[in-house]
């Protein structure tokens, strides 16, 4: 399960209103000078739709993000660069560059621009957003945001209760290959909404192995061993889905009671402010089938 909350990091503005204003942000690893207005950032993780969400301008991004048809308009001029691409980066002139404390060239990353990363999960995945408005100068923004959000979702998650029941059970899938990936309350897909905002019940059968790791790969044979009253599948249409019209799937449950929602795995995969509305949506309108 996710860490606590890293309550620690703030800004610290140096004062004035000039382009060139830099502030401080108290990262992981120490203190980082940023721009107080940063015009062009590099994201070099999943946190792109934070960044789309509090309207900063991204000029280089990774190329799951890029896939994100969610992300399209806001990343339509946006470069897809990788860690290992320095010259490309150097290219794109950036001001920031943000991303995940695990890639390589990291230290040659911060003599392109302010360069700060973050622990996948070190943040609960609110706080995260949170972190993210931090660096960018829009801590009000992103905490307005999260109190709104933090209200719909618990609407929306009595109303689906009382539709379906206290006890009522979902499951959360992804195919890949000739497997299925369920997932645990923290691994994007909307994971975080159903099970930590909501508050709906996992079945304890996915509980048992994949709550700790996040996420347990199983074979196709056995998915119907694992899946709830509700079923959450996000389909990776790249991959194999002749699953899809398999006798077998067709007589789990959920299936045959109608009770399997259908997204687009590129579309649903991050945690982000804009995943989490999109997922948000996506939720009211499946499950209540409003829009």
């Amino acid at each position: 399960m996710l860490a606590a909350c890293d309550n620690k990091a703030s800004n610290v503005s140096s004062g004035g209103s000039k382009d060139n204003e830099m502030i401080t942000y108290e990262s992981e690893t120490g203190p980082v000078e940023v721009p107080a207005n940063p015009k062009r950032v590099v994201v070099l993780s999943s946190y792109a739709g934070d960044l789309i969400k509090l309207g900063v301008n991204i000029v280089g991004v990774d190329s799951w993000s890029a896939a994100n048809p969610n992300f399209a308009a806001a990343l339509k001029d946006a470069q897809v660069v990788t860690n290992e691409d320095l010259e490309k980066i150097i290219e794109l002139e950036p001001d920031l560059i943000i991303g995940l404390n695990n890639i390589s060239n990291a230290d040659k990353l911060q003599e392109i621009a302010p360069t700060v990363l973050f622990t996948y999960g070190k943040n609960d995945y609110l706080q995260q957003h949170i972190e993210i408005g931090k660096v960018v100068n829009k801590e009000k923004e992103a905490n307005a945001w999260v109190e709104d959000f933090k209200t719909r979702a618990a609407d929306l998650g009595a109303k689906i209760k009382e539709k379906i029941g206290e006890d009522a059970t979902v499951t959360v899938i992804e195919n890949y290959e000739k497997q299925f990936y369920l997932f645990g309350d923290n691994w994007g897909r909307g994971t975080e909404i159903l099970y930590q905002a909501m508050g709906l019940k996992m079945p304890a059968a996915v509980s048992k192995v994949a709550l700790e790791p996040g996420y347990f790969a199983i074979s196709q044979e056995v998915l119907g061993d694992y899946t709830g009253d509700y079923v959450i599948l996000s389909l990776t249409t790249d991959q194999d889905t002749s699953f899809l019209d398999a006798d077998w799937y067709k007589e789990i449950e959920a299936v045959k009671n109608g009770h399997l929602f259908e997204a687009d795995a590129k579309a649903f995969y991050f945690n982000d402010a804009m995943s989490l509305d999109y997922q948000l949506n996506f939720f009211e309108e499946k499950f209540l089938g409003e829009n």
